[in-house]
């Protein structure tokens, strides 16, 4: 975004971040990605032109498309015509929001920017410290480390005297179930139909192959292994589930041998309902 001065006051300074369906971490950079992937139609090239690395991009896609309510983009694989990566409409769209948003939003600081700077500073309620604002707004903000970031809705409840269990529904096809303490529930204040963000640490998951094992963890999303990411020790293995959502896990890069994973085969990453952690936001 662009920054200009105003006369010789200090500027207000901001950035816009989306607080939508599609998560509070949509800003300019991941923006400026999807317009590259329009552009160029590859999400290797789309990285080298904003620029970030290829696993910074394919991260930053997998976290926006699972947070989303459609698929922001879609890869399709190599082939006769060659693979490559595209924006959908819904994607189109969203750039085109946010874009029309980012214009709007910089009016608005200008406007700001005049009014606050036309009224007296005083050590008393007319008194604005800009610099104090700018670091409240970025205290309240919440990021997170989880590889795996999910948005539901709670469609069942189950109480007991001291935890709660949660199923939130992803899409049409997969859901996720966490338990809390009744504590928790109470401050998040859940109820049927509100919309909560689900985050799991990639090394919670576990990945199984075999259909007919019987497991103990509540979550079992079965899908395909799209992409492993290999390490001298572990090893990051992410998991296509429906809608172009997906699961990310850590394991022994020992363990991949082992097991023989390869892109393309069907697994299972598995968790515990206490391994989820839920989130809720403002609106």
């Amino acid at each position: 975004m662009s920054r200009q001065l105003v006369s010789s006051q200090p500027v207000l300074l901001g950035e816009l971040k989306l607080c939508t369906e599609v998560g509070p971490s949509l800003g300019d950079t991941r923006i400026l990605l999807l317009e590259a992937i329009e552009r160029l139609g590859s999400l290797s090239q789309a990285a080298k032109s904003i620029p970030m690395s290829y696993r910074a991009a394919w991260d930053a896609l997998d976290e926006m498309n699972n947070l989303a309510e459609q698929p922001l983009v879609i890869r399709t694989a190599g082939g006769k015509n060659g693979g490559g990566t595209q924006l959908t409409a819904y994607g189109r769209q969203t750039v085109a929001l946010y874009r029309a948003l980012q214009t709007e939003y910089q009016q608005v600081l200008s406007r700001i920017q005049q009014q606050l700077h036309a009224k007296p500073c005083q050590q008393d309620d007319n008194y604005y410290d800009i610099a104090q604002f700018r670091r409240l707004l970025r205290r309240i903000s919440m990021r997170s480390s989880a590889r795996n970031q999910f948005i539901g809705t709670v469609v069942a409840l189950r109480t007991a005297p001291v935890d709660f269990e949660v199923t939130l529904q992803l899409d049409d096809n997969v859901q996720l179930i966490a338990v809390i303490t009744r504590e928790s529930a109470e401050s998040l204040g859940i109820n049927l139909g509100h919309e909560l963000y689900a985050l799991v640490k990639s090394s919670s998951v576990m990945l199984v192959t075999d259909r007919k094992l019987k497991l103990s963890p509540r979550n079992q999303l079965w899908g395909t292994i799209s992409k492993i990411h290999r390490g001298p020790v572990n090893s990051e293995v992410v998991i296509n589930l429906s809608d172009d959502k997906t699961v990310c896990a850590v394991v022994t890069t020992e363990s991949v041998d082992k097991m023989q994973l390869m892109e393309g085969q069907d697994a299972c990453a598995a968790f515990k309902a206490s391994s989820v952690l839920l989130c809720s936001y403002p609106g």
